[in-house]
């Protein structure tokens, strides 16, 4: 018979493991880290390896981390800022941009091919402080209520443990966002406001003060802290059941190559799940930082149930692939600069032992 508390709490965890079943399974087991090393529990992507640089939630290995969130972040929503520029306009002028290719078509033959890039700036700018937050605090707090939680409680309530750490870090990610995000929307949904980051900074700050850059940041925690609680709680665990039914050999015997291959896959489906969850809110943040004076809640009268789900296609494609490539980019940081890459958890052998499932 298995402890009472014990299955009580896996059952009543609301964001249990999918399929978690307590039954006896052969498992290999795991030798025991070497004194004043910290346990490593929590997926991050792909096994660790012999010949790590640092120790893992090191200073050096959180400056990394927080490095190739600028790299995942930054690159990614710079390369995409043309289909960026097409969704704003969709959801701010319905109207007059129908659809993906309508849009390209309309934006190419008012403002040429150079004009797809318009915003490329603030989008690299904005999105290499937020990436920087978001995978570099997601890590510390990860480690941090893996910490408060113990071994045991962090295996069987690990779901929830990724998405408050996720959510703790995205809040502060969108406050480093924030100004930039106002800036892009703004030089990509009024045509003639202005046409550069220094032409369109000093016009805002001049005509409404600091809240310009700061007056779509709630909307902007609507949007992005589901985003990134599904971004980063869906890949986990899909990396996690990937290598346990998907994948045709024991993670253990994979190539680096091929553990980039099923981050890709884990990234792409997250991000399709984070753009169905998180395209409401955008759509909200975009009409927003176009209309001066307006509130979240009267922008999203104004969409009314329909208007707010314009452009998801684009976004879906755009989230999609965004999602992916930050994840596989992400995750080829740490493997050249050979950070620590645990490996899906495990169950400790001291629940295990509780359970019965050893003898």
């Amino acid at each position: 018979m298995y402890p009472t508390s014990l299955t009580q709490l896996a059952r009543a965890n609301p964001f249990s493991a999918p399929l978690f079943s307590l039954q006896k399974v052969e498992e290999p087991r795991q030798s025991q880290p070497e004194p004043g090393r910290r346990s490593r529990t929590l997926a991050a992507a792909a096994a660790a390896d012999e010949g790590d640089s640092c120790e893992f939630g090191s200073q050096k290995y959180l400056v990394l981390c927080g490095f190739g969130g600028i790299l995942s972040c930054g690159t990614t929503h710079t390369a995409v800022v043309p289909l960026d520029l097409v969704k704003c306009r969709m959801q701010v002028n319905p109207d007059k941009y129908k659809s993906i290719g309508n849009g390209f078509a309309v934006t190419v033959r008012e403002d040429g091919v150079r004009g797809l890039a318009k915003g490329w700036a603030p989008t690299f700018i904005g999105y290499s402080m937020q990436g920087l937050c978001k995978f570099g605090f997601y890590e510390v707090f990860k480690i941090m209520y893996s910490d408060l939680l113990g071994e045991e409680n962090t295996y069987l309530w690990r779901t929830s443990l990724y998405l408050a750490a996720s959510a703790s870090a995205e809040f502060f990610a969108d406050i480093a966002l924030a100004p930039m995000e106002a800036v892009k929307v703004r030089i990509q949904t009024q045509p003639g406001y202005a046409n550069t980051l220094r032409q369109c900074v000093p016009k805002m700050y001049a005509e409404e003060g600091i809240w310009a850059f700061y007056k779509g940041v709630v909307p902007l925690w609507m949007r992005q802290i589901p985003y990134t609680m599904m971004k980063f709680a869906c890949f986990e665990r899909t990396v996690e059941l990937l290598y346990k039914y998907v994948v045709p050999k024991p993670r253990s015997e994979c190539s680096k190559g091929e553990q980039l291959v099923v981050t890709f896959v884990a990234g792409y489906i997250a991000g399709v799940f984070c753009a169905i969850v998180s395209h409401p809110a955008d759509s909200v943040v975009s009409v927003l930082n176009k209309e001066k004076g307006s509130t979240a809640a009267q922008v999203l009268k104004k969409l009314g149930p329909k208007g707010v789900w314009k452009g998801l296609v684009a976004r879906i494609i755009m989230i999609g692939t965004l999602t992916a490539l930050q994840w596989f980019i992400y995750d080829s940081v740490k493997v050249y600069f050979r950070l620590p890459r645990p490996p899906p958890p495990e169950m400790p052998e001291s629940l295990k032992k509780k359970l019965g499932l050893t003898d």
